[in-house]
Parts: C-alpha cells; sequence; structure tokens
C-alpha cells in the first residue's frame, strides 16, 4: 500500500499536535512538513509535494484559501482538507474542490472519517465495472446538455472549452455556448482524454484546438484557441505533460 504523505498548515502549535497525533495512528499516511504561515507553507509545499494538505483559514492573519489555489496550481490532484474554525467559508473552500472541511474543536472520529476516505479514494476498481462505465461514454459522438428549461445535443469533436462559471458550467464551441448544471466531474467521464484534458480545476480544454500557450505567473499557463476568443488556465504539471505528448 502506499504512503500518503501529509503536510500541515496551522499557526497553532496544539491543533498541529492533535492532527499529528490522529494521523500518525493510521498506516498509510506519513506526515512530511509542518507550517505556521503563508510564505513558508508555499515553499515547504514546492520542495515536499505532499499528496494530502491540512489547511487552516486564517494563519497568522492571512487567508488559507488563497494558500490552498496557490498549491491546486501547483499540483492539482493534492487533496486540501480545510481545518478551522469558520464554518463560513465552506462554499469557497468547495469552489476550490476541497477534499473536505473539518470544524474545530475536531472530533476523533471525524478526521478518522476522512482519513478513511482518502485510503478508500485509492482502492482500486473493478475491471469490468470501470469498462461498463466509462466505454459507452466515450464512444458517444455527442453528449446531452440539460439546461434549466432546454435540451441540448452537442457533437463532441465541437467542443472546444469547458469552463466553470458562476456555479454553472459552460460548454463553448466555435459557434455556440451551452449552460449546463452538470458537474465538471461528469462531463469530463463522457470525453476522451487523449483529446481533452483537465487543464486545471475549472478548465477543460480541447487539446486539438489549441492556439497558443503562454505562462501566466509562477506556475500558470494561459491557453488560447483556435475559432473562439476565450481563454483558460493551465497548470505547470499538465503543460509538461502536453509538452511531453507534443514535443
Amino acid at each position: 500500500m502506499s504512503t500518503e504523505k501529509v503536510m500541515l498548515v496551522e499557526d497553532e502549535s496544539g491543533i498541529r499536535m492533535v492532527l499529528r497525533k490522529i494521523i500518525e495512528r493510521h498506516d498509510g499516511f506519513e506526515i512530511v512538513g509542518e507550517s505556521d504561515s503563508f510564505s513558508d507553507a508555499v515553499v515547504q509545499f514546492g520542495r515536499l509535494k505532499p499528496d494530502v494538505v491540512f489547511m487552516d483559514i486564517g494563519i497568522k492573519g492571512e487567508n488559507g484559501i488563497e494558500c490552498a489555489k496557490i498549491m491546486t496550481d501547483l499540483a492539482p490532484k493534492t487533496k486540501i482538507i480545510f481545518a478551522t474554525a469558520h464554518a463560513e467559508y465552506m462554499p469557497q473552500a468547495f469552489e476550490l474542490y476541497a477534499f473536505d472541511y473539518l470544524v474545530k474543536p475536531f472530533d476523533l472520529a471525524r478526521v478518522e472519517k476522512t482519513l478513511n476516505r482518502i485510503k478508500a479514494s485509492h482502492e482500486p476498481k473493478i475491471p469490468e465495472a470501470e469498462e461498463k462505465v466509462s466505454r459507452p461514454e466515450r464512444s458517444l459522438s455527442r453528449i446531452l446538455v440539460k439546461g434549466r428549461e432546454s435540451m441540448s445535443f452537442v457533437d463532441i469533436d465541437e467542443i472546444i472549452l469547458v469552463q466553470r462559471e458562476n456555479n454553472a458550467t459552460v460548454i463553448y464551441t466555435a459557434n455556440d455556448s451551452f449552460v449546463t448544471s452538470a458537474k465538471m466531474g461528469d462531463i469530463e467521464q463522457k470525453l476522451d482524454p487523449e483529446v481533452f484534458m483537465r487543464s486545471h480545476k475549472s478548465y477543460i480544454i480541447n487539446l486539438t484546438k489549441i492556439k497558443t500557450i503562454e505562462p501566466y505567473g509562477r506556475w500558470t499557463y494561459l491557453v488560447t484557441f483556435k475559432d473562439i476568443a476565450r481563454d483558460a488556465l493551465l497548470t505547470q504539471e499538465n503543460y509538461e505533460e502536453i509538452r511531453q505528448r507534443f514535443g
């Protein structure tokens, strides 16, 4: 069984100690780093590359959600678990696709449930079941997009960009756009991974429709497309994958 590397970002040493003791009781988890400040957390994250981060919302007066945004830009697959006394930030946290949100004071059973969920997310799926779900979807040439008052069929090979906007998902083609309440993950499952990439938490891009890729900040790139005047964000990790595929 692989070991999950865990990082704790919390400015209260007592809270870090509680989390450390709970996590160290579980096989399959190793705490590789602890930080009590925004800037140090980002530096350690880039060096240690943890799989899981327990993140406080308020870190010495700075915003843990903004810190988590930087981390997910660097490594989108990182599991961010917000651990905070502030329940009101939960909607913002889950916009980042946070894995979980724990409210202080921690309940031991609640933290253990989160750790068990992380373990379960790595359990191998039954191949037959995967085939039944994925193969028919990937063989489709069109997808059904359900709006509030209508339904539309969209040719998959015409999709250029899928973007999360204002609590909705928008599918862009060269000549039209379609708004749906469907989750990004649901749409991603219906698209061929050889052609489409989840370039960033809020974007799915058609690799055959890319026009340019340019640096946009330290760890992010900006993608422009043929046929539409829109752009998308691309993480460093996905930039490297594209470069290897097409280089």
